[in-house]
C-alpha cells in the first residue's frame, strides 16, 4: 500500500494519457477532480490487488460519454462523490474498494475522487490496461462478469439504476441515457468480489501509468527524447513521424469519431498515415496499409516534448510521433480479439501484433 500524493497523481495523469490510446477523456480534467477531493477529504491509499481480501466488495468507477464534449463541458466532482452511495442504496451492498475501469484517460484518476470522499482505497489494477470506447470491453466480460447492477448519475441530478441481460445491453442502454443527458455522466459498475478481481483484472495498471508518466518527465529533464524513452520502457514501436495535415472529427452517438491524416517527415518523408478513432485510436494505416489496430495501443506524441495528443485535441500543424504499444495479454487471446479487435469496430482486417508492423520507408 502507498499513499497517492499530488506528485504521484501528476505522473499517473501523464502516463494515463498514453494508455488512453487517444481516448478516455482528458485525464487532466480527472486529475483536477481527484486533486480537489484529496485536498478536501484527505489522501488516498493505492493498494496492490493481493492485499484485497477474497470476500471484499469491489466496484469500477468510471465516466461515460464523448471525450470531445469534455473540452466544453467539464465533469463535476459531485457526481463522482455520490455515485457509490447510490449504488449501495440500490443494491444494499457496502463496497470496500474502488478501481478504475480503464487505466487510460480520465477514468484512470476519477476513482480517486470517489475514494477520497468515501475514505476508501483504490486498487492498483483496471479492466483494460488501456482505454476502450465500449463499457463491455473489459476483462471481466472475458470471464463472465456482469456490468450490472450499475448506477449512472448525470449533471442534471438524474440517477439511473440498471440491470441488464448482457454487458452489450448495458452499453446500449447507458449510451442512450448519457446521450440524452449531454454525453457526460459518472457511473459505478461491474461489482465483483476480491477473489474475482484477482482473477479478472489487469494488475498494476495504475503503477504502469505512473511509470510512463515518470519516464516522460525524467526524459524531459535529461533533455533526451521522451518518445524513445517510452518506447524503450514499454517495448513499443515507432509507427510514423509526421505532421498533421487534416482532421475530420465529430461527436456522434455518444462518441468522438473521426480520422487524422498525416504527411511524413524525416525518415518518413514521402509517406502518409491515417489514424482512425472512435474515442480511442483504433487503426493506423501507413500508405493505405494497416500497421496497427485495436486491441494494441496507438498514440500520437508531440515529437520534441513527448506530450501525448488525444484524439479530441489533435489538429492541423502538430508534429507527432505515432507509437504502437502491445496490449495486455488478456486482449491477445481469441476471446479478447473477438471482443475488441479490428472487426469489432468494422475494419475487415485480421489483427496483427503491433511489434510485427513493418514501418521502415
Amino acid at each position: 500500500m502507498r499513499i497517492i500524493d499530488e506528485a504521484a497523481l501528476d505522473d499517473i495523469t501523464l502516463g494515463s494519457t498514453i494508455l488512453g490510446s487517444g481516448g478516455g477523456g482528458d485525464p487532466y480534467v480527472g486529475m483536477l477532480l481527484a486533486r480537489d477531493a484529496i485536498r478536501r477529504f484527505g489522501p488516498v491509499s493505492l493498494v496492490d490487488i493481493e492485499e484485497v481480501p477474497d470476500d471484499a466488495n469491489v466496484v469500477f468507477i468510471a465516466g461515460i460519454g464523448a471525450p470531445g464534449v469534455l473540452i466544453e463541458k467539464l465533469p463535476r466532482a459531485a457526481e463522482y462523490e455520490r455515485v457509490l452511495d447510490e449504488l449501495e442504496r440500490f443494491t444494499g451492498v457496502t463496497y470496500d474498494y474502488v478501481c478504475p475501469i480503464e487505466a487510460g484517460g480520465l477514468n484512470a484518476v476519477t476513482p480517486f475522487a470517489t475514494a477520497a470522499a468515501r475514505n476508501l482505497p483504490v486498487i492498483d489494477a483496471d479492466g483494460m490496461g488501456r482505454a476502450f470506447p465500449h463499457l463491455e470491453m473489459v476483462t471481466p466480460t472475458l470471464y463472465g462478469g456482469s456490468a450490472t447492477p450499475m448506477v449512472m448519475i448525470d449533471e442534471h441530478g438524474n440517477t439511473m439504476f440498471l440491470e441488464s441481460a448482457t454487458n452489450s445491453w448495458a452499453e446500449a442502454y447507458s449510451r442512450a441515457a448519457v446521450l440524452a443527458s449531454g454525453a457526460n455522466a459518472a457511473s459505478a459498475l461491474y461489482p465483483m468480489s476480491g477473489r474475482q478481481a484477482k482473477e479478472w483484472l489487469v494488475r498494476g495498471a495504475l503503477s504502469m501509468a505512473q511509470d510512463i508518466g515518470r519516464t516522460i518527465r525524467e526524459a524531459r529533464d535529461a533533455h533526451v527524447s521522451p518518445v524513445h524513452a517510452v518506447l524503450e520502457k514499454q517495448g513499443g514501436v515507432l509507427l510514423f513521424t509526421g505532421k498533421v495535415e487534416e482532421v475530420d472529427r465529430r461527436n456522434e452517438r455518444g462518441w468522438t469519431i473521426g480520422t487524422a491524416h498525416l504527411s511524413g517527415v524525416d525518415a518518413d518523408s514521402g509517406h502518409t498515415m491515417t489514424i482512425h478513432f472512435q474515442n480511442e485510436n483504433l487503426a493506423a494505416k501507413r500508405d493505405g496499409e494497416v500497421v496497427a489496430s485495436s486491441p494494441d495501443l496507438i498514440m500520437a506524441m508531440e515529437i520534441d516534448t513527448g506530450e501525448p495528443i488525444p484524439a479530441e485535441e489533435i489538429r492541423y500543424g502538430y508534429r507527432v510521433a505515432v507509437i504502437g504499444l502491445p496490449a495486455d495479454p488478456h486482449w491477445r487471446t481469441e476471446a479478447g480479439i473477438e471482443l475488441s479487435g479490428p472487426r469489432r469496430f468494422g475494419y475487415d482486417i485480421d489483427y496483427r501484433p503491433v511489434e510485427d508492423a513493418v514501418t521502415v520507408g
